[in-house]
């Protein structure tokens, strides 16, 4: 889902899912109008400035920032982020609970016997974490986007984050036969919903780990591998002459127009036009 595509309304826009309470999200698409008090959250906030100018407050600190810009908060951080002479300015927000970012730094390797390690940074220009941040954020809010994907896209951020702005140094690397273990899970199961938890259970593998080797072994995430194999399926039982409703249904695809999207992005060509031939 392109965040370029995605609606940016004036009001504030908040979006949270019950299957991933540790993440709440916020948007704003035109901010001229709206005026923060010196505030902090009790979770970590991390946001991105999406379009135009505002002054960043942090703590002691006032800076201007630009669209590009990731702002950082660490839990109970004082800031408040305001428009500059009614300058448009738009950002997204996400708010993340200590404890599961804690749980993810010790998988990371920081040290098990330490609550939540802050990070120094409070902004980035990186376009490698702002570009990631509007991924992660197009993702969430994608009513179509599947549980496994949301959770692998927030593990594989927030472990880039880390990567790029904290000081995690990457543990050693596990057997190759985990992460294949994992690949053979997907081919085994790959026409049911498949959570993260369950394929780090099929491994005894963390998810921050089994994203970064499963990328580097098979050049692609666990849910692009997931659906790259429902699709492959989707070529044989489609040559044989089955509906495309029928196909989409066995695939866990929430309706036809999703399956065709899918299809389409693999095969440059919509399953009907598949079917045809």
């Amino acid at each position: 889902m392109d965040l370029h595509n995605t609606p940016q309304p004036t009001a504030p826009f908040f979006w949270r899912d019950e299957q991933l309470p540790s993440i709440e999200a916020r948007s704003v698409g035109d901010g001229r109008q709206l005026c923060y008090a010196r505030h902090s959250h009790e979770v970590f906030s991390i946001g991105a400035i999406t379009a135009g100018r505002s002054t960043y407050l942090h703590e002691k600190s006032s800076q201007q920032v630009q669209a590009g810009t990731v702002v950082l908060m660490n839990p109970g951080d004082v800031h408040a982020c305001n428009p500059m002479a009614d300058q448009h300015w738009s950002y997204l927000m996400l708010y993340v609970d200590t404890q599961w970012l804690t749980a993810l730094q010790h998988e990371l390797g920081l040290d098990p016997n330490h609550d939540f390690q802050p990070l120094a940074h409070i902004q980035s220009t990186s376009p490698e974490l702002f570009n990631g941040l509007k991924h992660l954020y197009a993702t969430l809010i994608d009513s179509q986007a599947e549980l496994m994907d949301k959770q692998c896209s927030a593990v594989g951020f927030f472990s880039q984050m880390q990567h790029t702005l904290g000081s995690v140094s990457i543990r050693p690397e596990l057997a190759t036969q985990r992460i294949e273990r994992v690949a053979q899970y997907i081919n085994d199961n790959f026409k049911q919903a498949i959570t993260l938890d369950d394929m780090c259970s099929a491994a005894s593998l963390s998810g921050s780990y089994l994203i970064r080797a499963f990328e580097q072994r098979y050049h692609m995430t666990p849910h692009a591998y997931l659906i790259n194999r429902r699709i492959q399926h989707a070529r044989t039982q489609l040559k044989s002459g089955r509906l495309i409703v029928d196909v989409a249904h066995e695939l866990g695809f929430a309706d036809q127009a999703h399956f065709q999207r899918a299809f389409k992005k693999h095969l440059a060509a919509t399953p009907g036009q598949y079917r045809a031939q």
